[in-house]
């Protein structure tokens, strides 16, 4: 019997991801990536034990354990270094059933790529969604009643599959062609900015730091260096006038120890920046045809929550999961995707949109009573913001490993998806 194909669009993590559980699931598997090479770029990703749990599913999640730094004491800080809160990295890790971790985006992409068969991976492969796939009259809602394939336009020619795997990022060009009417992510009113330094002079807490539209977070990671990220409320599509480390100066050179410091380590052109985008109107699904969207093609959210690429993540391990093992009559119930990944992704992109504008409230005043209000809740209600990542943190995966072996922390099957 010949094996199903499934097309992956995109070469980031969601994509990777859903590659190897579908390889895994016994699909033949193509990723096309437009850029020309799989270079190490990016900065630092933190991974929750919902995501650690996703990768577990494909054999991959101690590894990435093996090489991350596991996050322990930190918390929130004022500009001038006063804890608002305390955050306890066992509490976590207790009430969560997990660590969180922190490693490298390269290092994370390396772990992925090595996982898949060789020539799975075509880089500088621009592709291009030209046909769903399906059937006559399908409404959009299900695989359709015909067995026509999707078709993917290359470089070197139409691909045909049973299934493509759009993860081709928040202005996917596979949504605006399944969602003509959509309105796509819409500008959140901030940007970002990410990099990693070398290892610094002194010892420091790791933190997150609010100011009066300003946030800044600096953690380390487990060769040492440091990834530091910034976000601050700006005009869309703005940028420094020299370049992005001087910008870091002017926002937040005066703010306390260790910033300073990790804006001087920075290299100017290391400096990473990206206006932020959000799906703020949910897509009436995650599928057309034969079709899934995963990742910011299909829930692009703020990064308040660091939960952007742990959704990719689990989409990817849940799409395998609905797709079925690889037979020759492949028929993904690409519906009973869409039915387990919208609903719970929806709330988490509008619950980091809340807390984005938390930490962007820009007034003095309002600055104060948020600070006044976090340190005066933490001290009575401890853990309390442990509690903002309940029904997140703690998702388990719907099907048990798909690898040799049950990695830790992966024994049992996944409660119900929420």
């Amino acid at each position: 019997m010949n094996q199903p194909r499934a097309v992956v669009i995109g070469g980031g993590i969601g994509g990777l991801t859903a590659a190897i559980a579908l390889h895994q699931r016994g699909w033949a598997v193509t990723v096309l990536e437009r850029a020309p090479a799989l270079t190490p770029v990016g900065a630092g990703i933190g991974l929750m034990p919902n995501a650690q749990r996703a990768l577990d599913v494909i054999g991959l999640g101690d590894r990435v354990r093996e090489l991350s730094a596991w996050q322990g004491a930190g918390g929130l800080r004022t500009p001038a270094g006063r804890w608002l809160n305390r955050m306890d990295g066992q509490a976590a890790a207790e009430r969560f059933g997990g660590p969180l971790v922190l490693l490298h985006r390269a290092t994370l992409l390396g772990i992925l790529c090595d996982a898949l068969p060789e020539g799975a991976v075509r880089t500088g492969a621009a592709a291009t969604l030209t046909d769903p796939g399906g059937g006559p009259g399908d409404p959009g809602d299900s695989l359709g009643a015909g067995p026509r394939a999707a078709v993917v336009d290359t470089p070197d020619g139409a691909l045909e599959a049973e299934l493509v795997v759009a993860a081709d990022g928040a202005r996917s060009a596979a949504r605006r062609m399944l969602f003509p009417g959509h309105p796509g992510p819409v500008y959140a009113g901030c940007t970002t900015w990410r990099v990693v330094v070398p290892p610094p002079g002194r010892p420091f807490a790791p933190h997150e730091t609010w100011g009066r539209g300003r946030l800044w977070g600096t953690q380390p990671l487990k060769d040492g260096r440091v990834y530091a990220y910034a976000m601050a409320v700006t005009p869309a599509g703005a940028h420094a006038p020299d370049d992005e480390r001087a910008e870091l100066r002017r926002l937040f050179g005066d703010w306390h120890d260790p910033v300073p410091r990790i804006i001087d380590a920075a290299a100017p052109g290391d400096v990473l920046r990206h206006d932020v985008h959000e799906m703020r109107s949910p897509l009436p699904a995650y599928h057309r045809g034969r079709v899934a969207l995963i990742g910011d093609a299909a829930h692009a959210m703020q990064p308040t929550l660091a939960q952007g690429g742990n959704q990719a993540i689990e989409d990817a391990v849940v799409l395998a999961h609905h797709a079925g093992p690889g037979t020759a009559l492949a028929a993904p119930d690409l519906a009973a995707y869409t039915a387990a990944r919208l609903p719970r992704t929806t709330a988490i992109v509008r619950q980091a949109h809340r807390t984005g504008r938390l930490a962007g409230v820009g007034g003095a005043v309002t600055a104060a009573l948020r600070d006044h209000l976090v340190a005066g809740v933490s001290r009575l209600v401890p853990g309390l913001v442990l509690r903002n990542f309940d029904g997140i943190a703690d998702w388990r995966p719907p099907q048990r490993p798909y690898a040799a072996g049950t990695p830790r922390g992966q024994r049992e099957e996944g409660r119900a998806e929420h």
